[in-house]
């Protein structure tokens, strides 16, 4: 029944989230053990209202309160983006390019849940990391993530890399990494009922979704030492323009996600 309702509600990923709700709801271990099991009434009554959320399509991250990135569970809310599966690839990119690296330091800027940075600390324990944000209501939710892992990193509120201590760090960092809002505003017109509960604030970048990408490569160009890689997640529509803003950079790279997009931006100076 709750699958079948989601399907007819035009959720193509039903069978995954009805699963999904029933494991948040009961666990994991008794809906493995337990497929039979009756509903107590308080069970079946709030399974209810989170299917009648969902069918009015509400993000099932929104409703449960999480979503699952690189293998963490990571608490979300209306003011951070929901990270995304292709985001993963960008983890990978940082992860390959730190692994030879002792005591790597990586700045990740525009931070939002703390997805991406998490995410590193998680499997190279030995990184330091900054992550910042221009939202403090977002960086409040990277550090519950942070502290449910118990894992160590700096945060800060800050617009890109304008305050001084991003500066600071960047001189000396290894790896810059950002997964900025990329979105043209055009898009909010025809963009998905479930991306519209996702902050403005964490999506759209100015007319062309490139307003913040020009502003991090020009900081990034003259604070930077010449050791620091960038890695940029951007919207495939527009990521070979961004490669032709970075003349400048002596490497620069467009590299692909898991379905072969061209999504992601490598720079060095």
């Amino acid at each position: 029944m709750l699958e079948q309702t989601l399907r007819n509600a035009g959720i193509e990923s039903a069978e995954a989230e009805a699963r999904w709700m029933l494991e948040h709801l009961l666990s994991r271990e008794v809906v493995l053990t337990q497929p039979q099991r009756e509903l107590t009434r308080p069970e079946f009554e709030m399974l209810t209202a989170w299917l009648e959320r969902r069918v009015s399509r509400e993000p099932l991250q929104h409703i449960l309160g999480v979503a699952p990135f690189y293998g963490l569970e990571l608490a979300v809310n209306s003011h951070v983006l929901i990270p995304r599966p292709e985001t993963e690839r960008l983890v990978e990119l940082v992860l390959e390019t730190i692994n030879p690296i002792k005591n790597p330091k990586i700045l990740d800027v525009g931070t939002g849940s703390g997805a991406i940075a998490l995410a590193i600390k998680h499997e190279h324990p030995d990184a330091r990391i900054l992550a910042t944000d221009v939202s403090g209501k977002a960086l409040e939710i990277a550090k519950q993530n942070a502290k449910k892992y118990d894992l160590e990193l700096i945060f800060l509120e800050s617009n890109l890399l304008e305050h001084p201590d991003a500066q600071t760090f960047a001189k000396t960092c290894d790896v810059l990494v950002a997964n900025l809002p990329y979105l043209p505003l055009n898009d909010k017109k025809t963009v998905s009922t479930e991306v519209l509960h996702d902050p403005d604030l964490a999506l759209y970048a100015g007319t062309d979704g490139l307003e913040l990408f020009r502003r991090l490569e020009e900081e990034a160009f003259e604070i930077l030492p010449a050791k620091t890689l960038c890695f940029f997640e951007l919207d495939p529509r527009n990521v070979e323009t961004a490669f032709e803003l970075c003349q400048r950079w002596r490497r620069r790279e467009v590299l692909e996600d898991w379905v072969e997009r061209k999504r992601f931006l490598k720079l060095g100076k």
